[in-house]
């Protein structure tokens, strides 16, 4: 297993802790990928997880490029439309960086 996916087991693991229902994980398109696809409550979420080792770069909330944030809508966009899905929906970060986790909700 990757860092990258060990970061992704651990963001689903935290965020069910919060109350969120998992649904699926590493939804990939040509354009775009999603990291984890939740729910919370009525709200479809969309969760991009973001983890640095260390934060020497800016670290893990810096990450997130203009150009990520849009695959990740139009992966979102396309999942709704694939699932025939009309409801609420988000997009949250999950930013890792040594053993801190730092959620954001409703990110962009």
């Amino acid at each position: 297993m990757t860092l990258g996916q060990q970061a992704e087991s651990h963001a689903q693991r935290y965020l069910e802790q919060q109350g969120l229902t998992f649904v699926e994980r590493n939804v990939r398109y040509p354009f775009g990928e999603i990291d984890l696809i939740m729910r919370h409550k009525n709200h479809w979420v969309f969760v991009e997880v973001k983890y640095r080792s260390a934060n020497q770069y800016g670290g893990a909330l810096q990450a997130l490029s203009s150009a990520q944030i849009s695959r990740i809508r139009k992966a979102a966009s396309h999942y709704l439309q694939l699932n025939r899905l009309d409801v609420p929906c988000r997009f949250d970060v999950i930013a890792m960086e040594a053993n801190q986790i730092h959620w954001l909700v409703d990110a962009f």
